[in-house]
């Protein structure tokens, strides 16, 4: 094997390699670059490929890393073929291309919340966008099925809306469906809003979106695991989730099928410990039976409002969750003797003291103490010789 084109003890360099080396999720390359170090882990690969030595890091095989001397061979036979014509600085020059940054762990900018992936966590990230990722704001994922109906494409939207008015970042996954709903809705609210793409950040995909994903990354930002020039395979996007799911204080499934890959996001986020609520839909949409698996078999939250979302997202008592409008029920506020003559008292003519204490079945003199008060609290009126309930209280 040929010497490598690029300093591999640079761990910007190594860190970006290893995106490129190693598949988004690869748990046994997190292994390795946690006990050595990006730099060192891929200077240990290229020495095991060039001497086709016995693929077993230094300290040997560890019972706590779960990690065997089959997995180790498994995954240098794996990451080995990708270390020809490996050469980072041309993917690199791809995202100075497109005006995009690269960020490592450790950065002022990498998102701390991704230290909950563990092992698993990304070895880089490629980030295009105005916004940043580091921000003190609150965010919640919102996912669903690319074939959408209205229904569900409203609730993602007006989901959207109220969160990003309420200062929380919408983070979902670019795609068509829900994912487009959600948002557009936070953009149209002045919010920020993150989308995580399955593929490099140099070709925005799907590419029926790309105004929408342009507009994101005006304020927000667009990232992506992979290295520039790789295409959203399947097994990206099932991988790409956990970082949706990561991100997020909270995940929101809107509408999903039995099997949609909103699911696996859900099944992340409850890995991660994080609240994943879903909007329940009508019973004979297939659009919304991913939904309502959640809530039936895996202890999901049901959400029909930003308020609901808001009460996850600040369950140690944050001041975020907006106050419910609640239209006043007419004996709101009344003791249960103003209640039981305000419900006796007619709307048009009025009633006597007599009529009204039959039918409160109250004596005259409670019936005119009731009213008295009433009149007082503006729920009642003298009409001609009797009493009826006031259209409009004060």
């Amino acid at each position: 094997m040929p010497e490598p084109p690029f300093d591999l003890t640079d761990t910007r360099l190594a860190a970006a390699a290893w995106t490129r080396v190693a598949e988004p999720g690869d748990r046994v390359a997190g292994v390795l670059r946690v006990r050595l170090g990006p730099g060192p882990a891929l200077e240990w690969l290229w020495h095991v490929r060039r001497r086709s030595s016995t693929p077993v890091p230094p300290g040997g095989v560890r019972a706590e890393d779960a990690v065997t001397a089959a997995d180790w061979q498994k995954a240098v036979d794996r990451w080995g073929p990708r270390l020809k014509n490996l050469d980072i600085r041309r993917e690199l020059g791809m995202l100075d291309a497109v005006g995009g940054r690269l960020l490592l762990p450790g950065d002022d900018e990498w998102p701390a919340t991704l230290a909950d992936l563990g092992e698993r966590a990304p070895a880089a990230l490629w980030v295009r966008g105005n916004g940043r990722l580091d921000g003190a704001r609150p965010a919640a994922a919102i996912v669903g099925m690319r074939a959408s109906t209205r229904y569900g494409e409203t609730i993602a939207a007006q989901l959207a809306i109220e969160l990003a008015g309420r200062g929380v970042v919408v983070v979902s996954g670019g795609a068509y469906g829900i994912d487009a709903a959600a948002h557009r809705g936070a953009l149209s609210a002045n919010g920020l809003t993150w989308a995580v793409l399955a593929g490099g950040v140099d070709r925005l995909y799907p590419a029926g979106n790309t105004r929408l994903l342009e507009a994101v990354m005006d304020e927000g930002v667009v990232l992506a695991e992979p290295a520039p020039g790789s295409s959203p395979g399947r097994h990206r996007f099932l991988e790409r989730n956990r970082l949706i799911a990561a991100l997020g204080r909270v995940c929101v499934v809107v509408e999903a099928g039995w099997r949609s890959g909103a699911l696996s996001t859900a099944r992340h986020a409850e890995e991660l410990l994080r609240p994943v609520a879903a909007v329940p839909g009508p019973v004979t949409s297939m659009a919304s039976a991913g939904c309502h698996r959640l809530l039936r078999d895996r202890g999901a939250v049901c959400v029909t409002d930003a308020a609901d979302v808001l009460e996850l997202l600040a369950p140690s008592g944050e001041d975020l969750a907006p106050d419910r409008v609640v239209q006043p029920g007419l004996l709101d506020g009344l003791d249960p003797l103003g209640a039981r003559v305000l419900d006796a008292l007619p709307v048009r003519s009025g009633a006597t003291l007599a009529s009204l204490a039959r039918a409160a079945g109250l004596s005259e003199r409670e019936v005119r103490a009731g009213v008295g008060r009433l009149e007082l609290s503006g729920h009642a009126e003298r009409s001609g010789s009797g009493w009826r309930r006031t259209v409009r209280p004060m």
